[in-house]
């Protein structure tokens, strides 16, 4: 049987838009990797009547609805009330989860006041959710054909009630395994990739596949479901290698992380090291490869060279490039990258520049006009962007950072560095 799935937020600063919603975020996508169906996302405010409208509505269309906020202490955290009356049921004073509750501010070293304790009021019968990651517990319960989960609103504590108390509930609603991978490619739109896959994902159904389009890149998840994990991986099997195959270079990945990651993965696998002299992307490189851990066994360092002086003393390109064709452009790129490579003592270095906007630069280079460059051994490539003067400026720069890195992964696993079908 198939799920419909309602995911109801409560919380009138969701709708002020004091804070980005999130937990709606996080549910669909560990949703969609369960193989369920979310039809509807609903935002309401703190406010019983319409929470009551939206509950009564979200009854009459979803068999599973999971609730996000509204479970704490204070006067307007009102789901688990408005749950318990639409449900017929009555709230029940819970001791272990006080205890739970209690336990929690002992180890902060903080006082609790009585009224957290209504957090422990939870609906009789119900599966009790344990939280690990914050005061108020989750709950789940059955009633009138329909599945509801309440989880806590903050999405530090979401995130891991949903993985680690909310998706065994689900996984036992459904009969066998739901297993999928996620393919990651970059270099391709989503419009482009969809259209080279709409009929076949119009015919599909066990397994079936999903895009999805990120900054810059575009993901392919690919879920079957069959008696085994076993069974749901042969079905899997055929669609990732036929994928694969049709995308060929553009696939960086299956089920990995991130582009930083899979470069620093092939950086540790030959024992090579990285540098990077960035200048549009300002420490943006860097920083991403320092975000995945243990990056300091493949990562050098890098130099953020905005200016013409650092980029001609720290990083050794000539004054006559500059001169002649500006710092936006593949010369200077090129010379970045081979400076970088000395001056870190890399084994590969990268390099960016470009114009990130709001405006043009002195030369009349387009917003989105960039270079990024690749340097190893005695290759030095250096590949031309023209990213658009629409995309903002945090974008056009997030997209020059992942362009160096499809430079550095193609280089290791011996790509060539344009395919030939942009």
């Amino acid at each position: 049987m198939s799920h419909t799935v309602e995911i109801l937020s409560v919380g009138t600063e969701l709708l002020l838009g004091n804070i980005a919603n999130l937990d709606a975020q996080i549910l669909s996508q560990g949703l969609s990797e369960l193989g369920l169906n979310v039809y509807w996302h609903t935002v309401v405010g703190d406010n019983p009547q319409r929470a009551r409208e939206a509950v009564a509505l979200a009854k009459q269309r979803a068999d599973i609805i999971i609730t996000t906020g509204g479970l704490g202490p204070t006067c307007d955290d009102l789901t688990k009330n408005v749950l318990a009356e639409a449900f017929g049921k009555k709230l029940v004073f819970d001791e272990p989860s006080a205890q739970r509750i209690r336990g929690y501010f002992t180890r902060m070293g903080r006082p609790m006041t009585e009224n957290n304790l209504q957090q422990a009021m939870l609906p009789e019968g119900c599966a009790i959710l344990e939280n690990d990651w914050g005061t108020a517990p989750g709950c789940a319960f059955e009633a009138e054909g329909c599945h509801v989960i309440m989880l806590p609103g903050p999405p530090s504590e979401c995130r891991p009630m949903f993985h680690h108390r909310a998706k065994p509930y689900l996984l036992a609603l459904s009969e066998g395994v739901i297993a999928s991978h996620t393919i990651k490619m970059f270099g391709i739109g989503e419009s482009a990739m969809e259209d080279q896959l709409r009929a076949q994902m119009n015919a599909m159904t066990n397994p079936t596949l999903a895009p999805y389009a990120k900054e810059g890149e575009c993901e392919l998840r690919v879920t079957a479901k069959a008696p085994t994990d076993g069974e749901a991986q042969a079905l899997l099997r055929p669609t990732v290698e036929q994928v694969k195959a049709l995308f060929g270079p553009k696939v960086y990945g299956v089920d990995v992380p991130s582009l930083e990651y899979v470069v620093l993965e092939g950086l540790k696998e030959k024992g090579l090291t990285l540098g990077t002299a960035e200048s549009i992307t300002g420490g943006l490189i860097a920083k991403r490869l320092t975000d995945v851990p243990g990056a300091s066994a493949a990562f050098q360092g890098g130099v953020v060279s905005y200016t013409n002086e650092v980029k001609a003393q720290l990083l050794q390109v000539p004054q006559t490039l500059l001169d002649q064709f500006g710092a936006v452009s593949r010369e200077v790129a090129a010379a970045m990258a081979q400076g970088a490579r000395k001056a870190l003592g890399c084994d590969i270095a990268l390099a960016s520049t470009g114009v990130a906007g709001p405006d043009r630069d002195g030369r009349g280079n387009e917003v989105g006009t960039a270079f990024v460059a690749i340097a190893a051994g005695d290759q030095t490539y250096v590949r031309p962007l023209r990213l658009g003067p629409r995309p903002m400026r945090e974008r056009i720069r997030t997209q020059v950072a992942s362009h160096a890195f499809d430079l550095a992964r193609r280089y290791l696993a011996g790509l060539p560095f344009e395919d030939g079908n942009p």
